[in-house]
């Protein structure tokens, strides 16, 4: 008997029993047992390995029943005219969301970001729709008495007939809500005279275009029982004369009014003051009944000779509810003025360009940039928005302003022979797409104060921007002959002299930008990023440069000597590397962050570009020793009388056509 047999015996004889609990069913219970719990652990195992499937939304479309299309009644604009009435049911650039711009309504429901499966019934057959993740505000007009809509600051145009083809959208857009009174203002001065010939042709086609609107039985059109549209014409100057004795419906009634329109010779633009008197001489048809809509459209290539009059001006036109449209200029960036082209009209007159200053920026309310180099030096760029007094009535009022150039281009450089007659030299354009996100903050004085109290970088940005140009050394002497070394030292004190005068204001600039570093990484605002980024980045690379164009000047007073010996001249030549100490080329390397950040965080913008030419000049400098013959005795060349190249006696007879002095633009 084996031992288990023997336990089992032994058991039994303890417990008095004759079978044991293994003896009968039960060992064939405990192995089913064994088996089924095998079985769910092996599924429950199964389960977590295997891959999820992925959560889907599904819609199941049903067929529709066919039904005869509706002829649409919405409107497209181009920027470039055509040649016939209508529009293509393709954007001019290709893009699908062309319309997205002028949308009147727009979807409020949240949509979280992320995709969608849309499924037919067919099994297996699915596509993957993209959510787009950002919905662009529509501009222009109120689309609802109680939605307040802010303007568009900059659409870049290359001539005013795209700008006029918009406004027409607008138009239709606003009589689609009632009747509509558009009130066209000209400025008079001879700057704009061309464009309003230009404007006056584009008379024609506007008013066509919504006469076979009009008589297609369009709804903004056919909801009104008479003259919904009508018209008024104002020019302004130095005075302000109402053209219209009262608004008309008759187009020739207008264009005669434009064509008769007189050029103001004074130079004088009351841009506000006219848009004021404007809504006293029409606000009747916005407070009486039968109400209508009311929109300004400004011509004008300046600013305004009375911005002293915005802040009414924007109280009352919101008051009245009377968006503000205009067609105007890009303004310079960083700049108050730039140079008109102007050729004189009459032939028999020099026919030379000749370059007027007309006022047509800034574009912020402050100056936002450390300006380094002369005005005339320093190149002429678009700012990517208009003029900021003008732009401020249009975004506050819920317009659009459009920045004309005929020379708009982003893929070249525009130089001065490029440029067209009457209009302002831009050497870069930019796009607008780009540019939006560098929008100034077009707000009244006392919100600009709140924002420069709210940071120290802002407030110390401004204040450094405000102390007008700083002009770096103007041709720094950088050859130095040594006839003796006595003449040598005088010709290295004199050349300190320049660096000497331009450190002091060099280091204000500094000490003033350096007490809003703190408060650097709370700018939120690209615009504000890149302005500080690029005056700290310039400041310190002017600063760098003139100091250590001044140490190596007193480096070499000490005494240099001459490698070869025949060599009699030094000369200072521009260098990567900084030999005049460590604090300098700490502050070296503080420019270089700077500029290099511009640069890679705000690309293919006016700040890039200057810190990009920024980064191009060394900071430093280096000794070059040369000969130059300066201590060999000259010879006096003989000869005198009419030795030399013969004259051109016939060239000389040729009468040059008279230059008369340029007008006031």
């Amino acid at each position: 008997m084996n031992v288990f047999s023997r336990l089992w015996s032994r058991w039994q004889n303890r417990r008095r029993v004759d079978d044991s609990p293994w003896e009968g069913d039960t060992p064939a219970w405990l192995a089913s047992l064994l088996v089924h719990l095998g079985i769910l652990a092996g599924l429950t195992l199964l389960g977590t390995v295997m891959p999820r499937q992925g959560e889907s939304v599904t819609l199941f479309t049903m067929p529709a029943a066919e039904e005869p299309l509706a002829v649409s009644q919405e409107f497209s604009y181009s920027s470039t005219p055509q040649e016939t009435i209508g529009s293509s049911s393709s954007s001019a650039d290709g893009k699908a969301d062309a319309m997205l711009a002028v949308a009147p309504t727009l979807a409020m429901t949240a949509v979280s970001s992320g995709q969608l499966e849309v499924a037919d019934q067919s099994p297996h057959v699915s596509e993957r729709i993209r959510i787009q993740e950002e919905i662009r505000v529509a501009t222009g007009p109120r689309f609802a008495e109680n939605l307040s809509i802010k303007g568009a600051a900059g659409v870049g145009a290359t001539g005013a007939v795209g700008a006029i083809d918009r406004i027409t959208q607008e138009i239709l857009l606003s009589l689609e809500e009632r009747k509509t009174l558009v009130v066209w203002l000209f400025d008079q001065s001879g700057s704009l005279e061309r464009q309003r010939a230009e404007i006056i042709k584009r008379f024609d086609r506007i008013y066509e275009e919504l006469g076979v609107i009009e008589a297609s039985g369009n709804p903004a059109f056919k909801r009104h029982d008479s003259k919904p549209l009508l018209s008024a014409v104002v020019a302004f100057g130095q005075s302000i004369s109402f053209l219209s004795a009262r608004p008309t419906d008759n187009v020739g009634e207008i264009k005669s009014s434009v064509a008769g329109m007189k050029t103001d010779a004074s130079g004088i633009e009351r841009t506000f003051q006219a848009v004021y008197e404007a809504t006293g001489r029409y606000r009747q048809f916005r407070t009486q009944e039968p109400r209508r809509n009311v929109m300004f459209v400004i011509f004008t290539d300046e600013v305004g000779d009375d911005e002293a009059d915005l802040d009414r001006t924007v109280a009352i036109c919101r008051r009245l509810e009377i968006p503000v449209f205009c067609i105007g200029v890009p303004a310079p960036f960083g700049r108050r003025e730039a140079s008109i082209k102007y050729v004189d009209p009459d032939p028999k007159y020099d026919q030379t360009p000749q370059w007027v200053p007309v006022r047509q920026g800034p574009e912020s309310f402050m100056p936002e940039l450390v300006k380094i180099g002369s005005e005339e030096a320093d190149e002429p760029m678009d700012s990517g928005f208009g003029p900021y007094s003008l732009t401020r009535l249009c975004v506050e009022t819920g317009g659009i302003f459009f920045a004309v150039h005929p020379n708009r281009d982003e893929r070249r450089v525009v130089t001065r022979n490029d440029t067209a007659i009457l209009s302002a030299q831009l050497s870069h354009f930019f796009d607008p797409q780009i540019m939006r996100n560098y929008k100034p903050d077009y707000v009244s004085i006392k919100e600009y104060q709140k924002l420069l109290a709210e940071n120290k970088a802002r407030a110390k940005l401004v204040e450094a921007s405000q102390m007008s140009w700083i002009t770096p050394m103007e041709r720094p002497v950088l050859n130095f002959p040594k006839i003796n070394d006595a003449d040598l030292a005088n010709r290295l004190t004199t050349a300190q002299h320049a660096a000497a005068a331009l450190e002091p204001k060099i280091n204000q600039l500094y000490e003033i930008l350096k007490q809003g570093e703190k408060d650097r990484p709370r700018l939120t605002k690209p615009r504000w990023q890149a302005s500080y980024d690029l005056s700290m980045g310039r400041v310190l690379a002017l600063k760098v440069r003139t100091e250590s164009y001044n140490a190596m000047l007193a480096k070499a007073k000490q005494g240099m000597r001459f490698q070869d010996r025949k060599d009699d001249t030094w000369r200072l030549l521009p260098a990567d590397e900084i030999t005049v100490g460590s604090t300098l080329e700490k502050l070296a390397e503080q420019a270089r962050v700077y500029l290099e950040r511009v640069v890679r965080e705000h690309p293919k913008t006016p700040w890039a570009l200057l810190a990009e030419n920024e980064l191009k000049q060394p900071l430093g400098w280096q000794w070059k020793e040369l000969y130059a013959g300066v201590n060999v005795p000259r010879q006096v060349a003989g000869g005198g009388g009419n030795a030399g190249r013969p004259q051109n006696d016939k060239a000389r007879s040729i009468p040059r056509p008279q230059k008369r002095p340029t007008p006031k633009l």
